[in-house]
C-alpha cells in the first residue's frame, strides 16, 4: 500500500475513536442508566416477593379445611385464628382484603363495554359494540377476557410486607353514576384505604384514578412511586394470520410526540429510562392504551410472538412505576383507550389541546414515512372521507379515488410517455451514431448523441423525473388501504371483507411464498399486469441481445402474485382498477403521440434551436465531457513518453 492509503486508513481510525469519545455517555447518564436497571431489578425482587406471598396464602386456605374420606364430612384444620394470623404475616395492613368472592361490575355506552372485577380491581373484559371478529356476525369484538389481561400494583407497607394488587379483593361501594364503578381496598385500619374509581366516557375512553385515603401509616414512606405490572395477550381478530403480525406491536411514546415501537417480526424487549405518556397494546385494527396524566417511569417492554396455531397473536408485557407520594395522599390517574385504530378517533383526543399535551394516539396508524403520511393526510384521508360521505359503495369509492389520482398524476405520465416516444423516434439515428463511432471511441459517440438530444429537444431525465413525483402517491395508497379500518368487513364482488385477501381456492398445505390459497383480486391484477407489459414491450425498440431483459418485464408481474396474495383485497382491487386507466391511457397517448408526429415535432425543436446557445445543464454536460477527453489525452501523452 502506497502513502496516501495509510494517510487514509489513520483518517478513518481517528474519526472512529473521536466519534466514540464524543458520543460516550457523561457521569449523568451513567448515574441515570444504573438507577433505572436498579429500579427495575427491585421493583422485579417486589414482584416475585408478592407472588410468593399471594402462593403461600392459597395454600393456608388449602390447608384449612379437609374431607374426611369415611363420611364425606368436611372438618377443619386450621382454626380461624390460626388462619387470620398468617394472613396478618403474609399481607400486614392488606389482611382483611386477602380473601373474598369475585365479582364483576360491568360499564357499557353505545361503544364500549368493560367489566371490572372485584379481584385485584382491574379491567377483566373489553368489548367493542360496534365491531365483530373476522368470521363472527354475532358477538362483539373482544379485545380481551379473563386470564388474557393483567394488571397488578405493588404495595410496600410500612412493616416490609410486599403485596400485589391482583391477589386482593376490594369491596363495591355504592354509587349514583350508571357509569362509574368504585372499588375500596380496605386495610386493618378502619379510617385508611385506597379507592379505584373507573368512569367510563362517552366514546371509548375509560379513566382509572388511585385515591388513597390516610395510607400514611400503611404504606413505606420512603418509596415515591408505585410500581405497576401489566401483561396482555392479543387474540387473533383477522383472517390474514400474516399481515396482523406485521401491524401487532407495543408501542410507546416519549415526551414531544416521539414514538417508540418494539419489533413486530420477533420477540423483542426495551428498557426505557425517559418518562414515557403512553403504552399501547397495539393489534392491526384494534389497540388498548394506557395512558398516565403524568408519566410512567423507568419501564421495561416485552414482547413475545405466539405460535401460529394458538389462535394469540403476540403477548406484551410492561413493569414500570408512577409517582407516588404517600405522605401527601397523591392520586395516581390514568386513562385507558380501549378502540379501534381509526385516524379521526385517534386524533379527535388532540382537539383543542395544548401542543404540549397532546397524545398523539393517531400515530398507532401506519401511513407510511414521513413524505408518504403526509400525502396521506392531506390528500387521501380527505378525498377517502370525501366520497364515503356521499353514502357511495366502498367499491366505487375505491374507483372515484383511483381516477382522481390518476388525474393527478396524469401530467407526470404524459411527459415521462412522451420522452420515451421521442427517443424510440431518435433510434434509428442514433444506431447510425452507434455505427459512426466505434466502442474504443465512446467518449466521441456520447458527446454525438448528447448533441442529437439537445438539438431534439429531449432530456434523458425527463423520463425518470415524472416517475420519481408520481412515486409517493403510489405509496401512500399502497400504506393507506390496508390499515383503513373503513374496509373491515365491507365487501365487493366475492370478496366479503375488502381488509383482508379474497381467497378463491385454499389448500392445506404451504407453497413457499405464495401460503395455502390464492386471491381472485390479485390474480386478476396480475394478469392484467402481464397484458400491461405486453402492450408496453411492443411500443419501445428493444436490444435482440437483451432477450433477458424482456422476460424479466413479464416476472416482475409474476413476482406480484406472490408480493400481493397475502395483501388487503382493497389494494389489489385498486391497483387492478389503476392498471386498467393505465392501458386506457396508453393507449391513448400512443394514438396521439405516433412516430411520425415525434419526428415532426424533433425537426422542428431542430430548426428553432440551430444557432441558440445550449441549456445550462447540457453546456456543462458538453464541457465536462471536453474535459474528461483533455485528461484522457493527456494521459496517452505521458504515456507515450514513458
Amino acid at each position: 500500500m502506497d502513502k496516501k492509503t495509510w494517510i487514509g486508513f489513520g483518517l478513518i481510525a481517528v474519526i472512529i475513536v473521536g466519534f466514540a469519545l464524543l458520543n460516550r455517555p457523561s457521569k449523568e447518564q451513567l448515574a441515570e442508566r444504573q438507577r433505572v436497571q436498579d429500579s427495575i431489578r427491585y421493583a422485579q425482587e417486589l414482584a416475585y416477593e408478592a407472588q410468593r406471598l399471594s402462593d403461600s396464602i392459597q395454600a393456608v386456605v388449602n390447608e384449612s379445611i379437609t374431607t374426611a374420606p369415611e363420611s364425606g364430612m368436611v372438618t377443619p384444620t386450621v382454626t380461624d385464628e390460626e388462619i387470620n394470623a398468617r394472613l396478618q404475616a403474609a399481607y400486614g395492613p392488606f389482611a382483611p382484603a386477602a380473601q373474598g368472592e369475585e365479582q364483576l361490575i360491568t360499564l357499557s355506552n353505545a361503544h364500549l363495554q368493560v367489566a371490572i372485577s372485584t379481584h385485584g380491581g382491574a379491567p377483566e373484559s373489553a368489548r367493542l359494540l360496534d365491531y365483530h371478529a373476522s368470521g363472527d356476525t354475532i358477538n362483539p369484538l373482544c379485545l380481551f377476557q379473563g386470564d388474557e389481561s393483567d394488571l397488578a400494583f405493588t404495595l410496600v407497607t410500612a412493616n416490609n410486607r410486599v403485596v400485589q394488587t391482583s391477589s386482593l379483593y376490594l369491596t363495591p361501594v355504592p354509587t349514583d353514576s350508571a357509569n362509574q364503578a368504585i372499588l375500596r381496598l380496605p386495610t386493618d385500619q378502619p379510617d385508611a384505604w385506597m379507592d379505584f374509581i373507573y368512569t367510563l366516557s362517552e366514546d371509548y375512553m375509560l379513566h382509572l384514578s388511585i385515591e388513597p385515603h390516610n395510607m400514611q401509616t400503611v404504606l413505606a414512606q420512603n418509596i415515591n412511586t408505585m410500581e405497576m405490572q401489566w401483561r396482555q395477550i392479543i387474540p387473533q381478530q383477522e383472517q390474514g394470520r400474516k399481515f396482523e403480525e406485521r401491524y401487532a406491536q407495543l408501542q410507546y411514546m416519549l415526551p414531544g410526540g416521539d414514538t417508540e415501537k418494539l419489533s413486530e417480526n420477533k420477540d423483542d424487549d426495551e428498557r426505557e429510562s425517559a418518562r414515557v405518556k403512553w403504552i399501547a397494546y397495539k393489534d392491526q385494527f384494534f389497540s388498548t392504551v394506557l395512558i398516565a396524566d403524568e408519566a410512567f417511569t423507568s419501564s421495561e417492554f416485552r414482547s413475545v410472538v405466539q405460535p401460529k396455531h394458538s389462535g394469540y397473536i403476540k403477548e406484551y408485557m410492561t413493569h414500570t412505576s408512577l409517582p407516588y407520594n404517600v405522605v401527601e395522599n397523591s392520586v395516581i390517574g390514568m386513562r385507558w383507550y380501549m378502540g379501534p385504530n381509526h385516524y379521526h378517533t385517534l386524533k379527535a383526543y388532540d382537539e383543542d389541546v395544548d401542543k404540549e399535551n397532546r397524545l398523539h394516539l393517531n400515530k398507532l396508524v401506519p401511513l407510511g414515512w414521513k413524505i408518504v403520511s403526509w400525502i396521506n393526510v392531506i390528500l387521501v384521508i380527505p378525498m377517502f372521507d370525501l366520497f364515503m360521505g356521499w353514502g357511495l359503495h366502498i367499491g366505487w369509492v375505491l374507483i372515484l379515488m383511483t381516477l382522481v389520482i390518476k388525474l393527478i398524476i396524469l401530467p407526470f405520465v404524459f411527459v415521462s410517455y412522451k420522452s420515451s416516444a421521442k427517443m424510440r423516434a431518435l433510434k434509428p439515428q442514433i444506431d447510425a451514431i452507434n455505427e459512426k463511432y466505434p466502442a474504443e471511441k465512446m467518449q466521441e459517440r456520447q458527446q454525438a448523441i448528447m448533441k442529437l438530444y439537445q438539438q431534439a429537444g429531449v432530456s434523458p431525465m425527463s423520463g425518470c423525473l415524472p416517475m420519481l413525483f408520481q412515486f409517493p402517491v403510489l405509496m401512500a395508497m399502497f400504506w393507506f388501504l390496508p390499515t383503513a379500518i373503513e374496509l373491515r368487513g365491507k365487501s365487493l364482488l366475492w370478496a366479503p371483507d375488502l381488509s383482508t385477501y379474497d381467497a378463491v381456492f385454499h389448500w392445506s398445505f404451504d407453497i413457499p411464498l405464495l401460503g395455502d390459497h390464492l386471491s381472485l383480486f390479485c390474480l386478476l391484477m396480475t394478469i392484467v399486469n402481464v397484458i400491461y407489459t405486453y402492450i408496453t414491450m411492443q411500443s419501445q425498440a428493444t436490444d435482440p441481445n437483451m432477450k433477458f431483459m424482456k422476460y424479466m418485464m413479464y416476472a416482475m408481474p409474476v413476482m406480484f402474485l406472490f408480493i400481493f396474495n397475502d395483501y388487503a383485497a382493497g389494494l389489489s382491487f385498486y391497483y387492478l382498477v389503476s392498471l386498467f386507466i393505465t392501458i386506457m391511457q396508453t393507449m391513448i397517448f400512443r394514438w396521439t403521440l405516433n412516430d411520425k408526429k415525434m419526428l415532426e415535432e424533433i425537426e422542428r425543436n431542430k430548426k428553432k434551436k440551430a444557432g441558440k446557445p445550449q441549456s445550462g445543464f447540457m453546456a456543462r454536460l458538453e464541457a465536462l465531457q471536453r474535459q474528461q477527453q483533455q485528461m484522457a489525452r493527456e494521459n496517452a501523452k505521458k504515456n507515450m513518453r514513458r
